[in-house]
């Protein structure tokens, strides 16, 4: 065994490398090992459900944003279209830095 096995692996060989038992302490900090890795995967577990519910509720927004979207396009394209008469175009004049307008005053009104 080279000086870097030494470091990397420690001293000994095979299984009579391995520590002495604690006994209950040992046991003890397993046992609360394995209830904090229980604790950690229902946490995830919480959350992944938390951020599911969120996309989904984000998800559904869309979906009505782009149906009324769809709607409003629709109106706009059923909408009549009004074009402009001839009549109603009015002149206007620059005055001493001011626009006169004039023809928007119509008799019979």
């Amino acid at each position: 065994m080279t000086e870097s096995d030494r470091l990397t692996f420690g001293p000994g060989n095979g299984a009579g490398a391995r520590r002495p038992s604690n006994g209950l302490r040992e046991s003890v900090m397993w046992l609360g090992g394995v209830i904090a890795t229980v604790a950690a995967m229902a946490v995830g577990a919480v959350l992944a459900v938390f951020t599911a519910v969120a996309v989904a509720v984000i998800a559904l927004f869309a979906a009505v944003l782009v149906f009324f979207a769809g709607l409003a396009m629709g109106a706009r394209r059923k909408a009549v279209i009004r074009t402009r008469r001839g009549d109603d175009v009015i002149e206007a004049r620059k005055v001493d830095g001011a626009w006169v307008a004039y023809g928007w005053e119509r008799p019979g009104r």
